[in-house]
């Protein structure tokens, strides 16, 4: 059982649903560990053939992070554990499909990017808000958006930050596949399967 998390096993898919919804589905201290050691323990195990990772509700897959539960110190700003996430997701030897079903925004949009397939509904919004927030990239962010859509236009989403619809993140190659608001639970199964 997890505090921020829900995951749930049918048949060879194992679905990790980010369970914050009330606050973006955003990352804190605690969430990071719980996916890192939800990932880990499925990398343990051969039940599951195939990890979706989404996020709870009908509005968010993730909108970042949040510091809750760090260390206040005017020594050291903090940062948090999301690399930690990002290197689960990368060695984890099953595919993961990223389901987005609402904004996916900074580590958010990054958490999508690093998984190996990334289905959305039509109504998804893709944005990366660092330079804006005075945020940097904590870890695979700007490698992987380069590698996704090539450097002078990943250089552009990360300076300008613009609000992507799901149409043109598919179009840039940010992401694999738009289906229709009501489709993507159904979607996202059959591409699974």
């Amino acid at each position: 059982s997890y505090q921020t998390l829900l995951y749930h096993e049918d048949g060879p898919i194992g679905t990790i649903t980010l369970n914050r919804p009330d606050d973006g589905n955003m990352f804190n201290v605690v969430m990071c560990h719980e996916l890192r050691d939800c990932i880990e323990r499925i990398r343990r195990e051969t039940r599951t053939r195939v990890v979706v990772l989404t996020g709870a509700g009908d509005k968010f897959f993730c909108i970042g992070g949040r510091k809750d539960g760090m260390e206040d110190s005017t020594l050291y700003a903090g940062v948090l554990p999301t690399l930690e996430i990002y290197e689960a997701v990368e060695k984890l030897q099953k595919p993961v499909i990223a389901s987005v079903n609402g904004f996916a925004v900074g580590g958010g949009n990054v958490l999508q990017m690093v998984c190996d397939m990334t289905i959305a509904k039509e109504s998804a919004v893709f944005r990366q808000v660092g330079p804006m927030m005075g945020s940097f990239d904590a870890g695979y962010g700007t490698w992987y958006l380069e590698d996704l859509v090539g450097k002078k236009k990943a250089k552009e989403i990360w300076f300008n930050n613009p609000k992507l619809s799901a149409r043109q993140a598919l179009a840039l190659g940010l992401i694999n596949q738009v289906v229709p608001d009501d489709q993507l639970a159904a979607e996202t199964r059959k591409l699974a399967l």
